[in-house]
């Protein structure tokens, strides 16, 4: 066991310069007990702009701003694993112009955001129905895949054209094409279900972050959540910044996660860690 003065200098040598808030939510923090998986549901960018009397697409550019701080902070503190709900097979009923704008700067992200992957040894992976996307931005994911597949560190899940509901579908139509082509008629498992998610291989998400204080999971990782802790905080996206990362944190590892189970002899019930697919 790290001690607390192991923990005090480890944590903050890993993030660089802190501010006096994030140094006080670092000290209440045990670096062995951070989440393997988080997932964040991305939400309040139209409203930060129309507070500021901006037009929506400025909040979704600074809203980049603040996707760059959460897996840099993500990365350097060793988080296996980190999916941003980016875009979502509902978001097409936004206006044209929006939705080209959001395409355009998802191209941009993958371009200017590289060197920042590569430099965190970050491998990236994308969640969704791909195949719906417009051509470029297939090829722009196609190439970031390529260009980091041998990177070992932590893995970003980008969720683009994602919908939960559309991902048990796929998952279920890829096993009944599988069966029928065996001429197979054993019944699905799980485990079966699991290993055709688009999250095949990772561990599900311990903590699902939702900013904007809205109290729903939005059609996000609904298989994979099933026993994440959930964060919500009114903080819109674009000013969920370093210490609120931090700070849900410190929540996350006030948690008493016992999967169903009871204490027993004063220790906590233990569910193993599943990844998906095994």
């Amino acid at each position: 066991m790290k001690s607390h003065v192991t923990l005090q200098v480890a944590i903050p040598a890993a993030l660089g310069s802190v501010t006096g808030e994030e140094a006080e939510l670092l000290g209440k923090l045990d670096l062995a007990r951070f989440p393997r998986h988080v997932a964040v549901i991305m939400d309040g960018n139209g409203r930060w702009a129309q507070r500021k009397h901006l037009p929506r697409v400025a909040g979704h550019r600074v809203g980049t701003q603040t996707a760059r701080s959460t897996i840099e902070t993500c990365a350097r503190l060793n988080i296996e694993a980190l999916t941003l709900y980016a875009f979502s097979v509902e978001n097409w009923r936004r206006p044209k112009t929006e939705t080209d704008f959001l395409m355009q700067l998802l191209r941009e992200y993958l371009r200017t955001e590289m060197p920042l992957i590569q430099r965190n040894n970050i491998r990236m992976r994308f969640l969704g129905r791909a195949s719906e996307l417009p051509a470029g931005v297939q090829q722009d994911m196609r190439n970031a895949e390529e260009k980091t597949a041998g990177n070992g560190g932590m893995v970003l899940c980008l969720a683009l054209n994602y919908g939960g509901r559309a991902e048990i579908v796929d998952a279920a139509n890829a096993i009944w094409a599988e069966r029928g082509a065996q001429g197979s008629g054993a019944p699905i498992t799980e485990e079966d279900l699991s290993r055709r998610l688009y999250t095949n291989g990772l561990p599900d998400p311990d903590l699902l972050i939702r900013t904007s204080g809205e109290m729903r999971v939005s059609n996000f990782l609904l298989w994979q959540i099933a026993y994440a802790e959930i964060f919500v905080t009114e903080t819109l996206w674009p000013d969920f910044n370093r210490a609120r990362l931090l700070e849900s944190f410190v929540e996350f590892q006030k948690r008493e996660r016992r999967y169903g189970g009871i204490r027993e002899g004063g220790s906590e019930a233990q569910m193993p860690a599943r990844v998906a697919g095994e």
